[in-house]
């Protein structure tokens, strides 16, 4: 686990970046998506819901189109899947109770899991290790986010 101006960003996930989601790899044919802290934080930390797309359930989602819609007091939008794949399952608990989410968002806050179509193809397009560290150190800095 990695601290990045006080946010924690565990070593062995894939990131992408841009979108502050992240990508557990439970097998080789099954991945577990959420949100980073950093996300979080954007959302001013005032989660009111996260609304799973049960209709896309058992279904093939293209990288980029949504898995769930995200909402807080100051934005509502999509949470895209970062890769291709069939959509699993959605956390039927982060549904029900939101702030999970936030509140331990590597753990029980997780909001998705899929099959992905090429996993050994698509995680080329994320980040993990020593380089989403660097990535979102870079990311922050450019941003101007999380400086005390």
């Amino acid at each position: 686990m990695t601290s990045i101006r006080g946010w924690e960003f565990p070593d062995d996930l894939y990131y992408q970046v841009e979108k502050h989601v992240w990508v557990q790899v439970l097998r080789d044919d099954l991945v577990r998506i959420g949100l980073t802290p950093v996300g979080y934080e954007l959302l001013g930390h005032s989660l009111v819901a996260i609304s799973a797309r049960t209709a896309s359930l058992g279904q093939f989602v293209p990288k980029g189109r949504s898995i769930a819609m995200v909402e807080s007091l100051k934005y509502i939008g999509p949470l895209a899947a970062p890769v291709s794949g069939i959509l699993l399952r959605v956390n039927e608990e982060v549904v029900a109770n939101p702030g999970l989410a936030e509140a331990d968002p590597y753990g029980a806050g997780w909001i998705a899991e899929m099959q992905p179509a090429d996993w050994p193809h698509e995680r080329q397009a994320l980040v993990t290790g020593p380089d989403a560290i660097a990535a979102y150190e870079a990311w922050l800095s450019r941003e101007r986010i999380g400086w005390m």
